[in-house]
């Protein structure tokens, strides 16, 4: 490992071709940059500067160990900036992950507004589904949960808040046989035709929204996926209401009563108390705002 000086010495000559303007650079004599440049020699027993001419040039053996000088020189002033970061009680980095329920777009506004912050936090956003996105917390995938649905588990030292409640609507086609069908409508009935549904993200034992036992199903990749599969009578199934309000307005989708409403759902924000700095803190401070709440449960109409 090269020292600092070593690194500085090696970018000076590099830069400036001269040992008297490096050494005027770095506030040395240049007798001094002299001997260490011979005792950096020596060390990699190795020629690395060619003095045979009048500007001071690196052999190629040099220019390799500049380049990789610099290189380094970037690495410990990052290193820097970041012990002083975590120092500062910011985290390193901070995983946040969403429900799928949650749009990814709407949290663009508070990412430009932590951004401004300059904290030097690297964050990664991803999103899990149902109870894919308790497991990410559970497992350490994930420093905060946003959407999760259903109760709070069992997790050590778990904390958490309700971000909300999602209403949900039955709904399908109007040119799907159920379109017509009378109400209100018994599970015999739904389980003959195919569900829509975004699969359980869950490493373990997965599950749809709202199907039957042994109905069949459409996996697709989203819920704004499984809103359009509905939409072109593709299947049948559960929706978040907000999502479907305009195709439910203009008469893209219509909403059927069942014998079995669902109930409403409570979305979760969630973390882990072992583990709160000051960029986790920010976040979960933003999650607890009403506004960006009730922004968050209501998400992005899906229109005709």
């Amino acid at each position: 490992m090269l020292s600092e000086d070593e690194l500085a010495l090696l970018e000076a000559i590099r830069e400036t071709g001269s040992l008297s303007r490096a050494a005027a650079r770095l506030g040395k004599a240049p007798s001094t940059l002299s001997h260490a440049a011979r005792q950096l020699e020596d060390r990699f027993d190795a020629l690395l500067f060619d003095r045979r001419r009048y500007r001071l040039q690196l052999t190629p053996a040099g220019q390799l160990l500049a380049n990789e000088a610099a290189r380094l020189m970037q690495d410990v002033s990052r290193l820097t900036q970041r012990v002083k970061q975590v120092a500062g009680g910011w985290e390193d980095r901070l995983s946040i992950v969403t429900d799928e329920l949650l749009e990814f777009e709407l949290l663009l506004p508070s990412i430009r507004a932590f951004d401004a912050l300059d904290s030097g936090v690297r964050l990664r956003l991803t999103h899990e589904v149902l109870g894919g996105t308790w497991e990410a917390l559970r497992d350490g995938r994930a420093d905060v949960v946003v959407g999760a649905t259903n109760e709070p588990p069992a997790i050590p030292k778990l904390r958490w808040h309700e971000l909300g409640v999602m209403e949900w609507v039955f709904a399908v086609s109007p040119r799907h046989p159920l379109a017509k069908a009378k109400e209100p409508l018994d599970a015999d009935t739904v389980t003959k035709h195919r569900a829509i549904v975004v699969a359980d993200s869950s490493r373990g034992m997965s599950r749809g929204y709202g199907t039957q036992g042994g109905q069949p199903t459409l996996a697709v990749p989203t819920m704004r996926a499984k809103i359009l599969a509905q939409r072109d009578g593709l299947g049948v199934g559960w929706v978040p209401r907000p999502r479907a309000k305009a195709l439910l307005d203009a008469g893209e989708l219509v909403e059927k009563r069942m014998a079995d409403p669902r109930e409403p759902n409570t979305l979760y924000v969630a973390w882990r108390g072992d583990t709160e700095g000051r960029a986790l803190a920010w976040w979960i401070e933003q999650f607890s705002q009403p506004r960006l709440a009730k922004r968050l449960i209501q998400g992005v109409p899906v229109t005709p």
